[in-house]
C-alpha cells in the first residue's frame, strides 16, 4: 500500500471524528425576554356614575324645592366629594390613555361639580355677596354658561353611543330650564328641569353599566349593550 493511500485514510479518519466549524456562519441569536404587557382599566364607568349620581340628587331636590338654590346642602356632598374629585381623576386617567374627548368632558364636569359646591360654601362667602333675586340671577348666568359647554360636548359626542348622546342632550334641556327658572322664578321650568335631569342621570347610569357589567363580573342576561350610534370612519 502506498504512503499516499495511508495518508488519505488517516485524513478521512480524522475528518470523521473531528467536527469542523465554519467560522463564517453567523452566531445563533440570543434568546430575548418577552415584553411585559401592561393592562389598564377603563375609568369611564366611574366618571359616568359620578355624573349621574350628582345630577340625580340635584334633580330630585329641585323637584322637591322648586328652586335651584334651595336645599343645596345634600348636593354639596355628592358634587364635591364624589362628582368633583372622581370626575377630575377620571379625566386625568383618560388623558393618560389617549382619550382626549373623554378626558376633556370628565375633567370639565369635575370642575363644574367642585365650582357648584363652592357656590354654597360659607367659607367662600359667595352666596352672602348677593341678596334676594340677585343670587338667583347669578345662578342663572352660571347655569347658562354650563349649558353652552354641554351643548358643545353634545355635538362632539353624536358618533359615540346612544346613552352618552341622550345624557348630554337631556342635560342641555335640563340646564336650559333651570337657568330660565333662576331668572324668572317660574316653578314649571324648575319641574321640567328636574324631570329632564333625572332622565339624563339614568342615561349616564346606562352608559356606565354597559361598560361596567362585563362577562367577567356578571351573567349575560344582565349585561347591557353599549348602543353605538355610528361606526368609526373618516366621515
Amino acid at each position: 500500500m502506498s504512503s499516499n493511500s495511508v495518508t488519505e485514510k488517516e485524513g478521512s479518519k480524522d475528518n470523521y471524528y473531528v467536527q469542523t466549524v465554519n467560522m463564517d456562519s453567523p452566531a445563533p441569536p440570543t434568546p430575548q425576554m418577552q415584553p411585559y404587557q401592561r393592562t389598564f382599566g377603563n375609568p369611564a364607568p366611574l366618571g359616568m356614575l359620578a355624573y349621574g349620581t350628582v345630577f340625580l340628587c340635584s334633580s330630585i331636590l329641585t323637584l322637591a324645592s322648586k328652586q335651584v338654590g334651595g336645599q343645596a346642602n345634600l348636593v354639596l356632598v355628592f358634587a364635591t366629594f364624589y362628582g368633583g374629585i372622581s370626575q377630575t381623576l377620571v379625566g386625568m386617567w383618560e388623558m393618560f390613555l389617549g382619550n382626549t374627548f373623554s378626558a376633556t368632558v370628565f375633567t370639565t364636569y369635575g370642575g363644574f361639580n367642585l365650582s357648584y359646591g363652592a357656590l354654597y360654601l360659607p367659607q367662600i362667602g359667595l352666596a352672602s355677596v348677593y341678596s334676594g333675586q340677585d343670587f338667583y340671577n347669578a345662578i342663572g348666568i352660571y347655569l347658562a354658561i354650563w349649558d353652552l359647554i354641554t351643548f358643545v360636548f353634545f355635538l362632539g359626542a353624536i358618533r359615540t353611543t346612544a346613552p352618552i348622546v341622550a345624557t348630554l342632550g337631556f342635560t342641555v334641556c335640563s340646564l336650559t330650564c333651570l337657568s330660565i327658572n333662576s331668572f324668572t322664578g317660574n316653578v314649571h321650568f324648575a319641574t321640567a328641569g328636574g324631570a329632564l335631569g333625572i332622565i339624563a342621570s339614568f342615561g349616564a347610569y346606562y352608559g356606565a353599566l354597559s361598560l361596567f357589567w362585563t362577562q367577567q363580573t356578571t351573567f349575560s342576561f344582565i349585561r347591557l349593550p353599549p348602543l353605538i350610534t355610528a361606526p368609526s370612519s373618516n366621515v
